[in-house]
């Protein structure tokens, strides 16, 4: 597979509106654009509802023979049909590879983060998850609890909330993923779009909990110091 995936034709079954969609490439660790191969002759389907792993495809990088999971490709139909367009030569995403791999685990060695451009509350998501990656957490998931607010990510050994809204985050959404974590014995980290409420950010450090301000660029920016630290040191 090249770094960038061919246009291919897509029909969106409910309005039969004819598409030319190109997919969209991410930036592996080793600096390569990746984009998964799509299936010329394969037909879109729709996504009526949402399944974490069926969000997430295996894509092997040219350049490096890396193997990782990447967010599978979609286009939202202007009639409000969102597809799934099909992928070619799709790889198990239960491969040990991508379920294992630690990114990160040589601070000082470790490339610099490639940003994904935040354009939905999915990209928000995924701008976090590979972050999550990069920090080197393994096996990034969603939550098995959902927040009150936004998008529940875990791996092992943290637990992270997504907020994608327009909203900053107040000091109850900070809390609550607090006291989750602390139930699931584990650590966390919050993800904002928006910013936080002034007592969030204050209270965040007597909680020991890490605030990042996810950019439109979609590199997470830190918010208090434990964020910087997270973010220095890594898992």
């Amino acid at each position: 597979m090249g770094p960038m995936s061919e246009s291919v034709p897509v029909r969106c079954p409910a309005c039969r509106r004819e598409h030319v969609y190109a997919a969209p490439s991410y930036p592996c660790v080793c600096g390569a654009p990746v984009a998964p191969p799509l299936d010329q002759r394969g037909v879109a389907t729709v996504v009526t509802h949402r399944v974490w792993d069926e969000d997430w495809i295996a894509v092997r990088c040219a350049a490096c023979g890396r193997l990782d999971e990447w967010p599978y490709p979609e286009l939202g139909c202007p009639c409000g049909t969102l597809l799934r367009i099909p992928v070619a030569g799709e790889e198990p995403t239960s491969d040990p590879a991508v379920r294992t791999t630690r990114l990160g685990a040589d601070v000082r060695g470790r490339p610099a983060f490639q940003p994904v451009t935040i354009r939905t509350a999915r990209d928000a998501v995924t701008a976090a998850a590979l972050y999550l990656r990069w920090l080197g957490y393994r096996d990034i998931r969603r939550a098995d609890q959902r927040p009150p607010s936004g998008i529940g990510l875990a791996a092992r050994g943290i637990l992270a909330q997504v907020d994608p809204t327009v909203r900053p985050a107040s000091l109850r959404d900070v809390e609550c993923l607090w006291l989750t974590a602390m139930t699931e014995s584990t650590e966390c980290v919050y993800f904002s779009l928006a910013g936080y409420a002034d007592d969030a950010r204050a209270h965040a450090d007597t909680l020991g909990v890490p605030l990042f301000v996810l950019d439109l660029t979609g590199t997470p920016q830190p918010v208090n110091d434990l964020a910087d630290q997270l973010d220095a040191a890594g898992s």
